[in-house]
């Protein structure tokens, strides 16, 4: 993949605070570098003084992020792709946001790709977007994503139909290599 295989590309990032900083960091710079914009979208009750607070191994505090959205002020249609990052708290406050499991149904169903890695699957459970996929996460949701109709697999990273999901910050390499893939080519068939 070359540097440019996503220029012209608008890649929203959906996070809280509790975001695990390295699964939101590395994916955003790989995108980045193959030529993307990013747009970090958080919920309402995640952000403080317009920045989310990213943790390293779910309890250390890591860095703050500048919010550049509400995801309830944007619209799938702005975007070409959506990574949706790991860390416990993170995807725990998101799917209780009506919103942000709106945004993913919405992204989801319309056919764009979808990145999620480690605990992020929640909010995929929430949205109701997993029966009959295939997927991977960390290994403490996969009765969740089974009891949601998925198929689960302990690879490190599984496609299904533009959605790409991988176990943990160990996977992150081929997590991004896989994104930039499926962000290039765009639109699937869902």
């Amino acid at each position: 993949m070359g540097s440019g295989d996503l220029a012209g590309k608008k890649i929203a990032i959906l996070a809280a605070g509790g975001v695990e900083q390295v699964e939101l960091v590395q994916p955003r710079d790989a995108v980045r570098a193959a030529g993307a914009e990013t747009v970090l979208l958080s919920v309402q009750g995640g952000v403080k003084d317009g920045r989310i607070q990213a943790m390293n191994s779910d309890i250390e505090p890591a860095d703050t992020f500048a919010v550049d959205a509400l995801v309830g002020d944007v619209s799938v249609d702005d975007f070409h792709a959506l990574i949706l990052p790991g860390g416990v708290v993170n995807p725990d406050k998101l799917r209780q946001d009506k919103d942000a499991v709106a945004f993913v149904r919405s992204f989801v169903t319309s056919g764009k790709p979808v990145g999620a890695i480690c605990h992020a699957p929640w909010t995929l459970i929430e949205a109701g977007v997993v029966e009959g996929r295939t997927l991977t996460s960390w290994p403490s949701i996969r009765t969740d994503l089974r009891n949601a109709g998925a198929t689960v697999v302990d690879e490190e990273t599984v496609t299904d139909d533009g959605l790409v999901t991988s176990r943990n910050p160990d996977d992150l390499p081929a997590f991004c290599a896989r994104i930039i893939e499926e962000f290039a080519e765009g639109r699937h068939k869902r």
